[in-house]
């Protein structure tokens, strides 16, 4: 990352990606495992955006403001971190379980976010700024299983994409990916929300494909119902038990039409 400066607008943007590419290309070559990722995206929210106060209604009471992580929070990033193809389909190949390979790619970005984080944290420090990392997750509370600093939240207000039907970010990359964010004492310019929805069934399109690949009647056309997910994510755990914490699933989000781009057909 360059430490000169870091643009206004485009050319932040273009910065930070150009980042965390490089963060993730040395990932690769390091040998740590498989080439999960396409190209990341990026986008930044002013800490003061009003929205960030709704998501004590929207998520949690008790969900964090920029201000609770960082004082003197000027700037939100959020990115994200879209898997291959390949990846979604292995996942709808196995029924049941998740793919081991979908259990590796979760465990190795969970790991490379907290890399990328670093990576950002140092180069904005560098330029005379604070940065707060949050961790890519796991911080949420276990028994209402909502978080504390939501990324897919986070990442909706800084204009990264709009929400599914299956409660999932929809970005130009699609759904099937990670998401991290960090909080800055950096003054960014943000970006511009979406001006449409990116989620079919939310258009008025007759598309609930996310639906039919759920099997744990947790994601329904009428409701979602978080602690049913959560159950099906903790039995790919225990199948996964030589692998760190994996509980996740997954399936909702791979081989649909929004799984790795804006969506224009119902299937």
């Amino acid at each position: 990352m360059d430490t000169r400066r870091v643009l206004p607008g485009d050319g932040a943007l273009i910065i930070l990606t150009q980042a965390i590419r490089s963060t993730i290309e040395r990932w690769v070559e390091s040998g740590r495992g498989e080439d999960y990722w396409r190209e990341p995206l990026v986008a930044v929210a002013s800490a003061h955006d009003p929205l960030f106060h709704q998501l004590k209604d929207a998520v949690s009471p008790e969900h964090g403001m920029p201000e609770d992580l960082l004082k003197g929070a000027q700037s939100v990033i959020a990115f994200f971190l879209p898997f291959r193809q390949w990846v979604g389909e292995a996942n709808v190949r196995i029924k049941g379980l998740s793919a081991r390979s979908w259990a590796e790619s979760y465990t190795a970005t969970n790991g490379l976010i907290q890399v990328v984080g670093e990576t950002l944290k140092e180069a904005i420090q560098g330029m005379g700024h604070a940065v707060a990392v949050t961790p890519p997750t796991h911080n949420f509370d276990s028994e209402k299983l909502v978080s504390a600093w939501s990324h897919k939240h986070v990442a909706y207000i800084a204009g990264l994409g709009t929400f599914g039907h299956h409660r999932l970010l929809i970005t130009e990359a699609g759904c099937c990916g990670r998401l991290g964010s960090l909080v800055t004492t950096m003054t960014l310019a943000a970006t511009p929300r979406p001006e449409k929805e990116y989620c079919l069934a939310k258009r008025g399109e007759s598309c609930h494909a996310c639906v039919s690949q759920c099997r744990y009647n947790a994601l329904l056309k009428t409701h979602f119902d978080r602690h049913a997910c959560y159950r099906q994510c903790l039995v790919n755990d225990a199948h996964f038990s030589d692998l760190p914490l994996t509980d996740v699933c997954g399936k909702c989000a791979c081989q649909v039409p929004c799984s790795y781009s804006i969506p224009n057909n119902p299937p």
